[in-house]
C-alpha cells in the first residue's frame, strides 16, 4: 500500500513533467527535500507535506512553476567540455563566416543556458578568436525554463569557484571585473548576449529566425522519448540549412532521419537533413 509520503512526491513528480516536461525517478524522490527546502522556507513551510497540501487545494500555476524550476538541473560551466568549442573556433566557424559574408550575421542558442556560461563562452570565443567580424550582427539567446537562472545569467556575475571551472586565465583576467569572491562579465560580452524565461517544450518557441548554432546540451536526458522528438523537431524548423546543433555527450536525437552525425574534431555534431 502507498504511504502518504509517497503519494506526496508521486504528486510532485506529476507537477514536474506537466510543467516542465522532465521525468523524476521515484529513486530520486530525496532530491525534493533538498532542493524545495528555500521554497519550503519562503512559504513559512517546514515540511514537504505541507506543500503538497497548498497545491492540491489551490491549484496554483505560479507554484506548479516554482516547483519544476527548483527540480530543474542547472548544472554548467565555463567552455564546458571543451572540444565543442574547439571545433567551433578551428573549423565549423571559419566556414560559417565564409558563408555569411553576404549577409554579416550570426545567431547562437544556448537552449536550457541555465546561469550563462555557457552562452558567455561563445561570446569569449567571437571577440577572442574572430576580431575580423566584431562588426557583423553578432547575437546570442540563451533560453531556460528556471526564472532563478535566468536572473543569474542577466547577472554575469559569478563567484571564483564557479570562475575556475573551465575559464582560462587570460580570458577572466581580459573578461571579467573582480568584486571580493565574485567576477561580474564585462560588456564587451554581456552585449551579446540575451536572456529570457522559455520553456523548450512548450509551443511555440520563443524564436522565428533561423540560428546558425544551436547547442542543446545534457537537458534531454530528463524527457520522455515523445518529447524528445518534439524538442528536436523545434530545432530542426529554427536551425538553418547549413547549421550545426550540439547535443551532450550521452544525447542522441531522438529521430536519426532529421539529423546527420559527424565525428570530428574530438567531438560529435548534428547536421540538418532537408525533408
Amino acid at each position: 500500500m502507498e504511504t502518504g509520503s509517497a503519494r506526496d512526491y508521486r504528486y510532485l513528480r506529476e507537477v514536474v513533467l506537466v510543467r516542465s516536461q522532465n521525468v523524476l525517478d521515484p529513486s530520486c524522490d530525496y532530491q525534493f527535500d533538498v532542493r524545495l527546502a528555500r521554497l519550503l522556507r519562503n512559504m513559512g513551510m517546514s515540511r514537504v507535506e505541507e506543500l503538497v497540501g497548498a497545491l492540491r487545494v489551490g491549484k496554483d500555476p505560479a507554484l506548479e512553476r516554482a516547483v519544476a524550476e527548483a527540480m530543474t538541473i542547472n548544472e554548467t560551466s565555463f567552455f564546458r567540455d571543451y572540444w565543442p568549442f574547439e571545433y567551433l573556433r578551428t573549423d565549423l566557424l571559419p566556414a560559417l563566416i565564409e558563408r555569411r559574408g553576404a549577409v554579416r550575421t550570426l545567431r547562437f542558442w544556448s537552449a536550457a543556458c541555465s546561469t550563462g556560461q555557457e552562452a558567455l563562452s561563445l561570446a569569449m570565443l567571437l571577440r577572442e578568436d574572430f576580431v575580423r567580424i566584431a562588426h557583423w550582427n553578432l547575437r546570442i539567446e540563451g533560453t531556460d525554463i528556471c526564472a532563478d537562472a535566468v536572473a543569474r545569467a542577466h547577472a554575469a556575475r559569478y563567484h571564483r569557484i564557479e570562475m575556475n571551472r573551465g575559464l582560462p586565465a587570460r580570458m577572466l583576467v581580459r573578461y571579467f571585473t573582480h568584486a571580493g569572491e565574485y567576477w561580474e562579465a564585462k560588456r564587451e560580452i554581456r552585449d551579446l548576449c540575451h536572456f529570457q524565461r522559455a520553456n523548450l517544450c512548450a509551443q511555440p518557441l520563443p524564436f522565428h529566425d533561423r540560428f546558425d548554432v544551436i547547442f542543446l546540451r545534457n537537458v534531454m536526458l530528463y524527457f520522455a522519448p515523445d518529447t524528445r522528438k518534439a524538442v528536436l523537431e523545434g530545432m530542426h524548423r529554427l536551425l538553418a540549412p547549413d547549421g550545426v546543433l550540439f547535443l551532450g555527450t550521452s544525447e542522441q536525437p531522438a529521430d536519426a532521419s532529421l539529423w546527420t552525425p559527424v565525428l570530428a574534431g574530438g567531438t560529435c555534431y548534428y547536421r540538418p537533413r532537408q525533408r
